[in-house]
C-alpha cells in the first residue's frame, strides 16, 4: 500500500488545476483476458518502457479475486513510482491507497463522495461518450473524462459509431483522455485534436512485446507536438 501523504491546502490544489495533475500521456487500461503475458508482467513492461499511469479495470472478477489481483498490480505500480487508478470501486481504491478512481458513465453523482473518501489530491475520472457527457463531468468536478469510442474498437461495441478525433476538439470543460481504438498510428491525431492523454488497452495488453508497444505509442505521441 502506498504511504499516505497529507493533502495540500485547497488553495494549492486549485492552483495546480486538473490538467497539470494528469500523470502522463498514456493511461493503460488493464485486461488480463486479452493480455499475452500475466497481467502484472504486462504492467511492469509498460512502466519500464516509460508509461506511468495504470487504470486497473478487470471488473468481471468476484470481489475477493479482484482485490487480490489489484493488490499485485498496485505493488508493481507503486514500486515504479507510477500512478494507480481503480475502476469504479471506491472502497477498493481507498483500501489500496490508490491515486484515484475512474467512475462509469452516469455516475457523476459519486464524484463528491469519491473526493471526500480519497482526498483532494485524488484523480477522479468519469467515462463519457458525447460532448454533453463531458460537459456534465466538468460541471460535477471530475479531473478528466475519457471520451469514447474515438476510433472503432472491439472493446467498445455498444456505444455507437466511432466519434473521431474531431469530437475531442468540441469536448468542453476539462482534460479529455481519448479512448477506443487508440494505436501508435492514431495517438498523434488524438493529441493534435487536443487530447490531454490517450487510454490504451489492446495496443499494449495484446502486444507480443508490451514494452516495445508502449515505446512506440510514446514516440508517436511526442512526434505530434
Amino acid at each position: 500500500m502506498k504511504e499516505s501523504v497529507p493533502d495540500p491546502s485547497p488553495d494549492s490544489a486549485a492552483r495546480a488545476g486538473p490538467r497539470s495533475r494528469l500523470p502522463g500521456p498514456l493511461l493503460l487500461v488493464t485486461d488480463r483476458l486479452g493480455a499475452t503475458r500475466p497481467l502484472t508482467e504486462t504492467v511492469a513492461a509498460f512502466l519500464g518502457a516509460g508509461g506511468s499511469w495504470v487504470w486497473f479495470r478487470d471488473r468481471d472478477l468476484p470481489r475477493d479475486e479482484r482485490r487480490r489481483l489489484a493488490e499485485r498490480v498496485a505493488e508493481r505500480v507503486f514500486a515504479e513510482g507510477g500512478t494507480l487508478t481503480i475502476g469504479s470501486d471506491l472502497d477498493l481504491a481507498a483500501e489500496l491507497g490508490a491515486d484515484g478512481v475512474h467512475l462509469g458513465g452516469g455516475h457523476g453523482d459519486r464524484i463528491g463522495a469519491a473526493r471526500n473518501r480519497l482526498g483532494t489530491r485524488a484523480l477522479i475520472g468519469l467515462s463519457a461518450h458525447s460532448s454533453t457527457e463531458t460537459a456534465e463531468a466538468a460541471a460535477r468536478g471530475a479531473d478528466y473524462a475519457t471520451l469514447s469510442p474515438i476510433f472503432p474498437s472491439a472493446s467498445k461495441p455498444g456505444y455507437g459509431p466511432a466519434l473521431g478525433p474531431d469530437a475531442i476538439r468540441t469536448a468542453p470543460g476539462l482534460p479529455i483522455v481519448a479512448l477506443g481504438g487508440v494505436t501508435a498510428d492514431t495517438v498523434g491525431a488524438c493529441r493534435a485534436a487536443g487530447a490531454a492523454a490517450c487510454a490504451v488497452m489492446g495496443a499494449v495488453m495484446s502486444a507480443p512485446d508490451p514494452g516495445t508497444a508502449t515505446r512506440r505509442l510514446l514516440e508517436a505521441w511526442n512526434r505530434a507536438q
